[in-house]
């Protein structure tokens, strides 16, 4: 069976509605004004260090408190957690998957604190023969690395699932194909985000993955 391995905020999980709430908080605790979800949407993507240097220049943070910053983002971005929920239909499309025989994966920027209790909390470990966090290795998405070291611990190489262009970059530089799911976070417009294919609905994922690699 030809492996998958999926992103998860924004692709398998609603989490921007966590991190809006970690970064407002964090935006709260320095007396400043709360940020629209939109705006903090287009900071997410490239990991912690990224999404804070953007809060930072967009909140009016003082960057020089950004060891302290970071510290209490990184505990609201656990504790945000509790405020991210799975796309509907993505467990049961996962745990068909599963039960059809098919590796399945997980290749992510966030780091392992957040990354371990959203799959805590929403019971989904076990469902993972291989993660990959923000952390796991010296680089990030987009460089393929950390795509190339989920795959091998499924056994080799397959399909790609993200929501926006880091993941399509990703993906692409790993040599591999990309599907996009449609209802995730994205900085850009869909249509300028190379895929192989696009879907909405996790509904019909399963199906599609039959009909695509059987």
């Amino acid at each position: 069976m030809v492996p998958v391995v999926f992103d998860l905020d924004g692709t398998l999980v609603d989490s921007l509605p966590g991190i809006a709430w970690a970064a407002n908080t964090l935006l709260k605790d320095r007396n400043r004004p709360a940020l629209p979800q939109e705006t903090i949407g287009s900071f997410v993507g490239l990991g912690e260090r990224v999404f804070l240097d953007r809060l930072i220049a967009a909140g009016g943070l003082d960057p020089a408190d950004d060891a302290a910053l970071m510290a209490r983002f990184l505990d609201l971005y656990r504790a945000a957690a509790d405020r991210t929920t799975l796309f509907p239909g993505a467990r049961a499309a996962l745990e068909a998957m599963r039960a059809d025989g098919v590796p399945l994966g997980l290749c992510t920027n966030k780091p392992s604190g957040p990354l371990d209790a959203v799959l805590y909390a929403l019971d989904l470990r076990g469902l993972f023969g291989a993660i990959v966090a923000g952390d796991t290795l010296p680089v990030r998405k987009p460089d393929p690395a950390p795509l190339h070291r989920a795959f091998e611990a499924l056994g080799g190489a397959g399909l790609y699932v993200g929501d926006n262009g880091v993941d399509a970059q990703t993906a692409s530089r790993a040599r591999v194909p990309f599907w996009l799911f449609t209802e995730g976070i994205r900085q850009v417009p869909l249509a300028e985000i190379p895929h192989d294919r696009a879907f909405g609905d996790f509904a019909d994922f399963a199906e599609l993955y039959r009909a695509t690699f059987a």
